[in-house]
């Protein structure tokens, strides 16, 4: 789920940013900003004065030559972000935020909230629209056609098995199990993964381990072959990636304790 800051609350974030400077103007403008670890940054749209890039996934820097210098001037920047933990209710956006400028200046920024709701439905089909038919009295059967229906939420299945060569005895695999989907022009697209557990198995030696009926459900409306969306019939290409490795390891730190 995505969510922003209310639209006047994100203005008055940077929009009072000259006003709170104590000497006028302002050079080299360097703002960091930290999201809560609730948040991920998403996207920053380009703003109007100077540059804004993330530093990494929960933060920011803008920084802006100069400021407010020869007449009075604001700045606004907009990014989105998402939330990303189970809980609901109105949070603070900011972890903290920081600036500094070639003058000193003293900034006082506000603390935006935005309200999350985690519960909320999501309705992925939407209700028929009715076609309207007349039936004449006096009369017990009539013959309407109503037009072009399509099937709906269709997808694939795709079951896809493994095998593990020379797992040793003993030892549990993690394995994770990477899909892609490949568009028309060699690009690949998000899909899905998985990962689990594979029990340690008790032979005299290493041996294959067979992994089978790992199932990933690909729905019809992420179609990206460039053909006729929403189709079966439409053939879809796939990639996938298997990572494996021990869980159990016989090393152990002088002074450590580890339970299996």
């Amino acid at each position: 789920m995505a969510v922003t800051p209310d639209a006047a609350d994100l203005e008055q974030l940077f929009a009072d940013l000259v006003a709170n400077i104590s000497h006028p103007g302002a050079t080299d403008i360097v703002i960091d900003e930290g999201l809560m670890p609730d948040f991920i940054l998403v996207d920053i749209l380009p703003p109007a004065q100077g540059t804004a890039f993330p530093l990494d996934a929960r933060s920011l820097r803008w920084t802006i030559p100069q400021l407010g210098t020869t007449s009075s001037e604001s700045a606004v920047l907009e990014f989105t972000i998402r939330h990303v933990t189970q809980t609901s209710g109105t949070k603070l956006v900011n972890q903290s935020i920081t600036y500094g400028d070639t003058e000193g200046n003293q900034v006082t920024f506000p603390a935006p909230t935005v309200t999350v709701e985690c519960n909320r439905m999501v309705c992925t089909e939407e209700c028929p629209t009715p076609v309207d038919l007349t039936v004449t009295g006096c009369t017990d059967a009539v013959c309407v056609d109503l037009g072009d229906v399509y099937l709906e939420s269709q997808g694939r299945i795709p079951q896809l098995g493994a095998t593990i060569k020379h797992v040793c005895p003993g030892k549990r695999v993690a394995l994770a199990v990477i899909l892609t989907e490949v568009d028309s022009n060699g690009d690949e697209h998000q899909r899905s993964m998985k990962t689990l557990t594979v029990p340690a198995h008790d032979g005299p030696a290493c041996r294959d381990v067979r992994i089978g009926c790992l199932k990933f459900v690909v729905p019809e409306d992420l179609d990206v072959s460039g053909n006729s969306p929403y189709s079966l019939c439409n053939p879809r290409r796939f990639q996938a990636r298997l990572i494996a490795h021990y869980m159990d390891t016989e090393f152990r730190c002088c002074d450590a304790s580890v339970t299996l």
